[in-house]
C-alpha cells in the first residue's frame, strides 16, 4: 500500500525480482478491502496514505486478521510511532528514505518467521489498566489523560514490575535515545506520572540505578 508511484515501482521491482508476486493499492480504503478480500503472505504498508490512514488499516486489518504479517514503511521517523506501530501488530518497521538491499533482506526474514498470533491489547498491574490499542489509560477504573511518552514510560515500567529499570534503558526504550544526553527528561517525566497515579509510591526510586514500578 503505497501512493508515492517511485517507492511503488521501485519496490515492487526489487521484490518481483527476488521472487515474489506484487499487488499495489493506492490508498488505505483500496489496501485494506485488497488484504481482507485475498490471503496475502506479508502486506508492506504505507503509513501516509490518502483517504483511510496507514495507522487506521493496521488497526483494522490486524484486529480482522491478527495471524496477517505487516511490514511498516514510513517517512515518520519518531520511536514512539515505531513502538506503537510494533505494539499495534506490525512484524516490522523501516524508515524512509531505505536502501533496497535491506528491504529485500528484512521481507525474507519477515517470510520465514511464523505469522504473529493476536496481539496483546492490554496491561493489566495492580489498580492500573492500560489498553495498548486504543492507548487509554485507567487507575483504579478511571481514565486518566497521558500523553504519548508517559504513556511508553508507563507501559515499560508495568511490564517489567517490581524491577528496577535504569534511566539508560528507559531513554534507549521510550524516547530511543542510546545515550544519555545529560538532560534529566526520564526524571521529568517520572514525577508528571506520578500525578497521575493512585499514590506516588507506585512509581520507587531505586537509588543509583532509576526506578521500579509498584504491583501491591
Amino acid at each position: 500500500m503505497e501512493d508515492d508511484d517511485r517507492i511503488a515501482r521501485l519496490v515492487s521491482r526489487a521484490l518481483r525480482d527476488d521472487g515474489h508476486v506484487v499487488e499495489r493499492a493506492e490508498t488505505g480504503q483500496d489496501g485494506l478491502h485488497m488484504a481482507l478480500a485475498t490471503e496475502f503472505d506479508l502486506v508492506l504498508l504505507d503509513l501516509l496514505l490518502p483517504g483511510t490512514s496507514g495507522v487506521e488499516v493496521l488497526d483494522r486489518l490486524v484486529g480482522s486478521r491478527p495471524d496477517q504479517r505487516v511490514f511498516v514503511l514510513s517517512a515518520v521517523p519518531e520511536i514512539g510511532t515505531r513502538v506503537a506501530c510494533l505494539e499495534a501488530g506490525a512484524a516490522d518497521f523501516l524508515v524512509k528514505p531505505f536502501a533496497v538491499a535491506e528491504l529485500v533482506a528484512r521481507v525474507r526474514a519477515r517470510m520465514r518467521a511464523p505469522a504473529p498470533g493476536p496481539a496483546r491489547r492490554s496491561v493489566f498491574v495492580g489498580p492500573i489498566c492500560l489498553d495498548l490499542r486504543l492507548r487509554r489509560a485507567w487507575v483504579a477504573g478511571r481514565q486518566v489523560e497521558l500523553s504519548l511518552r508517559e504513556f511508553l514510560l508507563l507501559q515499560h515500567l508495568m511490564e517489567r514490575a517490581g524491577q528496577a529499570c535504569s534511566r539508560a534503558e528507559l531513554l534507549a526504550d521510550v524516547w530511543g535515545l542510546l545515550f544519555d544526553p545529560g538532560s534529566n527528561v526520564v526524571d521529568v517525566y517520572i514525577r508528571r506520572l506520578r500525578t497521575k497515579l493512585d499514590t506516588p509510591e507506585r512509581v520507587e526510586t531505586v537509588r543509583s540505578v532509576g526506578y521500579r514500578f509498584v504491583a501491591e
